[in-house]
């Protein structure tokens, strides 16, 4: 299988990243939810998920902290929340396809 070349997002983790921006602090589940909710990919694996965050903030393109509370007052488990650092955020501003506007009116070219 062929590797991936250095500093290229997959779709996934750019969809990750741009959910990121409008929700921070979110967590994986959530974050699933909101992809599959918004028209963007349905996670069939959780893994899936799961391991492109991990790749992200490996990649120091994201940070994560457990919620802050007590488990058995909630009622559930501790939360993992992500949240996009800077880098990221260039990242993702990289990653976007540069529009600009034409003479002309109503066409906009890449």
């Amino acid at each position: 299988m062929p590797r991936r070349r250095a500093g290229v997002l997959l779709p996934l983790e750019l969809e990750l990243l741009d959910a990121l921006l409008s929700t921070p602090d979110q967590h994986g589940f959530a974050l699933g939810q909101e992809l599959t909710a918004h028209g963007g990919r349905s996670i069939l694996g959780h893994g899936t998920l799961y391991k492109a965050l991990g790749r992200l903030e490996a990649a120091g393109l994201l940070t994560s902290h457990w919620e802050s509370g007590d488990a058995s007052a909630l009622g559930r488990p501790l939360r993992r929340l992500y949240r996009v650092t800077t880098d990221g955020r260039a990242a993702l501003a990289a990653a976007r396809p540069v529009r600009t506007r034409s003479t002309r009116p109503g066409l906009v070219t890449p």
